[in-house]
């Protein structure tokens, strides 16, 4: 039930190490790959990359016929 309560988790603040300090970021998708979309996190100060995930495919929902 615990595990149930966040499928994905958003970042709105990284370290970012030109900045030296924890900065707000863009979400900028970089690869799509079999096991899901890679996407970077980039500093809205300097561009620079604080950060990276890889989000899995959502299944997609079975349709329903009448």
């Amino acid at each position: 039930m615990a595990g149930d309560a966040f499928e994905q988790l958003e970042a709105s603040l990284l370290f970012c190490p030109k900045c030296r300090s924890a900065m707000p970021v863009r979400k900028r998708l970089l690869l799509i790959l079999p096991q899901g979309n890679k996407f970077e996190y980039l500093c809205s100060r300097c561009a620079s990359i604080c950060g990276d995930k890889i989000e899995p495919d959502r299944p997609l929902a079975p349709r329903q016929y009448m």
